[in-house]
């Protein structure tokens, strides 16, 4: 395994040699089960033969002011331990000068536009947050440069405006979406979930007792799914920042069909997303 910061990733194949099938794995560290499993799949993505590079970079430009940046959990160590035991060829772990060159100043940074979509849910409690995603994503794309860059569902709405991102700009490479990994209770994992106390924890476990309430109650129409939530988020005491029903692509719920369920929940200080699929059956969408 090798371990590079800020060194360009072509430079590492010999010369003359032809480019390895390549899958990526973009993630901001503090590696869980969650990240075995994204790595897992890019390993079968490519074969043996091919590459699995994944990055670490907490990305400055996608917290806003008073949020966690500075408090993320960071343990580049561990990470590696998990890479290696991964089988990982490659581990990119580049500063910020790095990734975004001598220009320190967001203001005058040239920035990936999320469009409207990425405006709502999580962009709407997070102002300019996905135009640093997007923007982070874009420019290690050009980097690493893969075949294959995987991503978790737990994001949902970033790993749509990732593929639309991709899609719109022309970028090539196939954006795959990993399911969620979940502990014991049903909570999705998370970086952040290191930062919960156990009564906080308990709590949290709401959160997928309230996208299974949820899915229970799909046959009957996206009025009753959203009721079920609140009814659990209410039973527990708990006021979602969001919870919102779209379509698989971010667009308005079908009435009949296939829908996402995404909700926002914060604990204490830290703030939880997740989300989960259903299929409405009742003609009552709104």
């Amino acid at each position: 395994m090798k371990l590079i910061h800020d060194e360009p990733l072509e430079g590492l194949r010999e010369p003359g040699a032809p480019r390895a099938s390549r899958a990526f794995v973009p993630t901001m560290g503090a590696l869980h089960d969650g990240h075995r499993a994204l790595i897992r799949q890019a390993r079968g993505a490519v074969g043996p033969t091919g590459e699995v590079v994944v990055s670490i970079f907490v990305n400055p430009t996608q917290f806003g002011a008073g949020e966690d940046f500075d408090s993320y959990p960071r343990d580049l160590e561990g990470d590696l331990r998990v890479c290696e035991d991964e089988g990982v060829d490659i581990v990119y772990a580049p500063s910020a000068r790095g990734v975004y060159g001598g220009n320190d100043d967001h203001g005058e940074r040239v920035m990936v536009d999320p469009g409207p979509l990425g405006r709502q849910w999580e962009g709407a409690h997070r102002p300019g947050h996905f135009a640093g995603v997007l923007t982070v994503v874009s420019i290690l794309l050009n980097q690493v440069r893969p075949n294959t860059a995987l991503f978790g569902e737990k994001d949902y709405q970033q790993l749509e405006l990732v593929r639309r991102m991709c899609r719109d700009l022309s970028i090539d490479v196939q954006i795959v979406g990993v399911p969620t990994v979940r502990d014991d209770d049903g909570l999705a994992l998370s970086s952040r979930n290191i930062n919960l106390d156990p009564d906080q924890r308990r709590a949290a476990a709401t959160i997928p007792r309230a996208l299974q309430a949820g899915q229970r109650a799909a046959a009957d129409g996206s009025v009753a799914v959203l009721e079920a939530m609140d009814t659990v988020f209410a039973e527990a005491g708990l006021t979602p920042d969001y919870r919102a029903l779209c379509a698989p692509d971010l667009g308005r719920a079908p009435e009949q069909g296939a829908g996402r369920l995404l909700v926002a929940v914060r604990i204490g200080r830290t703030r939880l997303i997740d989300n989960c699929p259903v299929e409405l059956g009742g003609v009552h969408g709104r």
